[in-house]
């Protein structure tokens, strides 16, 4: 099921919503902060809307050490906001931060909101999984080109095997979003906020089977930067 009008419609390869990104940020001017800004409070709003504030268990944010992590830290500066509790974990160490996922990140710290860093998989990570209303997906975004092993191979597994409601950020790690294969491994999504467009993954081979519901999120990017 795919919600959502913009971009609802039309489906684009990891490629084309690369070179729109990029388009947006160099020829428009428009911050890629801006962008992390509009996408991470887009996926807090999904958060509210599937699943409200009757569950008052945590929701649990898993950011890795990307943009896609960056946009799980803006998420949770929403929830804040919206009185939601909630916890965040990254998959990775703080110092290897992208530089506009380290300034979501300080804000956080800024905000005293703690962020725990995760450099191996423990059974305190997996009873907050177990204990969580609803898992934030936000540990790899569309860039991804390779098979997922190691740390991250491991909590995405525990997320799965925890069966718990999923909400991924802009796709389901491990989703390839040109072909809908997997690297491997993939969060398993009940829901997929994707930003502008859907991706042509997410129709294709298992995409389906790990999507969920779509949700297509404006973040601002023109659309008629798709005729350039």
């Amino acid at each position: 099921m795919t919600l959502g009008c913009r971009g609802a419609g039309q489906a684009v390869s990891v490629k084309q919503i690369q070179k729109l990104d990029r388009l947006a940020i160099e020829k428009m001017g428009i911050s890629s902060v801006v962008l992390m800004e509009n996408a991470g409070r887009a996926v807090a709003q999904g958060v509210i809307k599937e699943f409200g504030k009757k569950d008052k268990r945590p929701v649990i944010v898993l950011c890795g050490t990307g943009n896609n992590g960056g946009d799980g830290f803006v998420a949770a500066r929403y929830l804040l906001n919206a009185g939601i509790a909630f916890s965040v974990f990254l998959i990775g160490r703080g110092k290897d931060l992208k530089p506009d996922a380290r300034l979501n990140y300080d804000i956080l710290k800024r905000l005293r909101q703690p962020v725990l860093e995760i450099s191996a998989i423990n059974q305190s990570l997996r009873k907050s999984i177990l204990n969580s209303s609803v898992v934030v997906d936000a540990i790899f975004g569309v860039g991804l080109n390779r098979d997922i092993v190691g740390l991250p191979k491991d909590v995405i597994e525990a997320v799965n095997a925890s069966a718990k409601e999923v909400i991924a950020v802009d796709i389901p790690s491990g989703l390839n979003g040109t072909t809908g294969k997997i690297f491997g491994v993939c969060v398993k999504a009940a829901a997929t906020v994707t930003f502008s467009f859907v991706k042509k993954g997410f129709l294709l081979n298992r995409g389906p089977e790990f999507t969920g519901k779509i949700v297509v999120a404006d973040i601002g990017i023109p659309l008629r930067l798709l005729r350039v």
